[in-house]
C-alpha cells in the first residue's frame, strides 16, 4: 500500500492516483487542497471570480482515502490573486510555494508513524516536498519512491550558462537561478534517500548523470495523452501563410530566441502566434520580439486547445524540459510538433513520421522543417493525423496503469 503525497496535483499526479486506486494500492492521499462534489467549495467554484477552485475538484471516489491541509496553499493562493508579492517572494515569502511544499511535507513525515502501524510500506513524493518525508520513512523502513518532473538542477545550471554566455541579451529571462544553496543542497539529500526514482523522459534521466552521489534505480514511463475529443480540419495552405504556434513561458530556457530566429526572412510565409507570460517584464530582446508577432499573454487551457487546433504546425523549442506537456496536448488535437532533443519528443514522437525532433539551440534547425513544410505542404495533415492516432494509443489512463504496474513490483507493496 503506498501513501501517494503532492502539495498541489496536476494532471500526472492524478493520473497515477487513478492508476493506484483501480490497482487497490492506494492507503492515502496527501494534499493541500482536496474539494469534491458536493462541498460548499465545489459550490463557490460555480462563480466566475472563484472558479479556480474547481481545478482542485477531485474524482469523489478517492474521498475517504483524501487527507488535506490547506492554509499554507490558499494563503499563497490568496495573495497571488491580491498581488501581494512580498508575502510570495522566492523561498522567503509567508506563502511562498517553498513554504507550502515544505509545511506539506512536514506533515505527512509526522503521518507515517501511523501510517505503517496500518501497514503501508511505500510513500510517494515529489521533488522539492520529500526530504522530512524520505529521512522518516528510512527510519520506518518504509520505500521511499521519488519523482523528478523535471531535470536535475545541476545539469540545468551547466545547460542554461551556455545561453548565459551565448545569448546575453535573452539572460534576463533565466529565471532559475534564484535558488539558494540550501534548497539545491536539500534536492540532493531527496535523491540520496530515494529507493527509485521515477521520471517521465528520457531527457530527465539523462540529466542525472550529473548527479555526484550513488542513484538507485530510474524508471522512464512518459505521461499520456489529453482525450482526443474531436478532429482538426486541414485547411489548403494555397495562398495563405503556415500559421505557427508556441504555448509556454516566456524564457530563454524555452529556446525563444531560437524560434524567432527560425520565421527571420519568412515573414510573407509564415504567421507567428506566442500564447504565454513573460517571465520577467523589461526584457528588451523578448519585448522586440513580441512586437514583431502575434502574441496573447494568457488564456484558459480550453481556449488553448481551441488554438492549437487553428494552426498548422506547433513548435516548442525547449532547452530544458522534464517533459513538455504542451506537445502531447498539441498532438492530441490533430497538430504535428517541431520540438528539442531536450524535451521528451524523443519518447513520445517518431522523427519525421508524426513529429519533428531537432537539436536543442538551433534555428536552422527549425528553419530547416518549416522549408520542407512549406515545400511540401501535404505533410501537415500526414504528420498531423498520425500525431493524433499516437495520442489515441496512449491516454492518461494508460501512464496510470504503467505506473501501477511499476509500483507494484516495489517489494511488500
Amino acid at each position: 500500500m503506498i501513501l501517494f503525497s503532492h502539495p498541489t496535483l496536476n494532471a500526472n499526479a492524478k493520473a497515477l492516483i487513478n492508476g493506484l486506486h483501480k490497482k487497490n494500492f492506494l492507503f492515502k492521499l496527501y494534499t493541500c487542497v482536496a474539494i469534491f462534489q458536493g462541498q460548499l467549495l465545489f459550490k463557490l467554484g460555480e462563480q466566475s471570480k472563484l472558479k479556480d477552485l474547481k481545478r482542485r475538484s477531485l474524482d469523489k471516489s478517492w474521498q475517504p482515502y483524501t487527507k488535506s491541509k490547506s492554509f499554507y496553499e490558499f494563503g499563497r493562493l490568496l495573495a497571488s490573486k491580491l498581488h501581494l508579492d512580498f508575502l510570495l517572494s522566492h523561498e522567503k515569502g509567508f506563502f511562498c510555494i517553498d513554504k507550502v511544499y515544505q509545511k506539506h511535507d512536514k506533515w505527512v513525515a509526522n503521518s507515517l508513524v501511523a501510517a505503517k502501524k496500518e501497514g503501508i510500506t511505500g510513500v510517494y513524493a515529489y521533488e522539492d516536498g520529500a526530504l522530512a518525508t524520505f529521512a522518516k520513512a528510512k527510519k520506518l523502513d518504509i520505500n521511499c519512491i521519488y519523482d523528478l518532473p523535471i531535470g536535475y538542477w545541476k545539469s540545468a545550471r551547466l545547460l542554461m550558462q551556455n545561453e548565459f554566455d551565448s545569448n546575453p541579451n535573452w539572460s534576463e529571462t533565466l529565471t532559475g537561478f534564484n535558488d539558494s544553496q540550501t534548497k539545491l543542497h536539500k534536492k540532493d539529500q531527496e535523491l540520496s534517500l530515494a529507493d527509485i526514482v521515477f521520471v517521465a523522459s528520457s531527457f530527465t534521466k539523462k540529466t542525472l548523470e550529473e548527479y555526484p552521489g550513488n542513484l538507485p534505480e530510474i524508471k522512464v514511463i512518459p505521461y499520456g495523452f489529453p482525450e482526443v475529443s474531436q478532429k482538426k480540419k486541414y485547411l489548403s495552405l494555397v495562398n495563405r501563410k503556415l500559421k505557427i504556434l508556441f504555448v509556454g513561458g516566456l524564457s530563454q530556457r524555452k529556446g525563444l530566441s531560437y524560434l524567432f530566429e527560425a520565421v527571420e526572412g519568412l515573414q510573407n510565409k509564415v504567421e507567428l502566434t506566442i500564447i504565454g507570460n513573460k517571465a520577467v517584464p523589461n526584457c528588451n530582446a523578448l519585448n522586440i520580439a513580441l512586437e514583431q508577432h502575434h502574441w496573447i499573454p494568457s488564456l484558459s487551457h480550453d481556449q488553448v486547445l481551441s488554438c492549437m487546433r487553428e494552426h498548422d504546425v506547433f513548435v516548442f523549442p525547449s532547452l530544458f524540459e522534464g517533459f513538455g506537456l504542451v506537445i502531447t496536448e498539441a498532438m492530441s488535437q490533430g497538430v504535428p510538433v517541431i520540438t528539442t532533443d531536450r524535451t521528451a519528443g524523443p519518447d513520445v514522437i517518431k522523427d519525421g513520421v508524426d513529429g519533428w525532433i531537432v537539436p536543442a539551440g538551433s534555428s536552422e534547425a527549425i528553419k530547416e522543417v518549416f522549408t520542407k513544410i512549406l515545400e511540401t505542404p501535404e505533410i501537415v495533415e500526414q504528420f498531423g493525423l498520425a500525431a493524433q492516432q499516437k495520442a489515441q494509443t496512449r491516454p492518461w489512463a494508460v501512464y496510470g496503469q504503467e505506473m501501477a504496474d511499476a509500483l507494484s513490483s516495489l517489494k511488500q507493496v
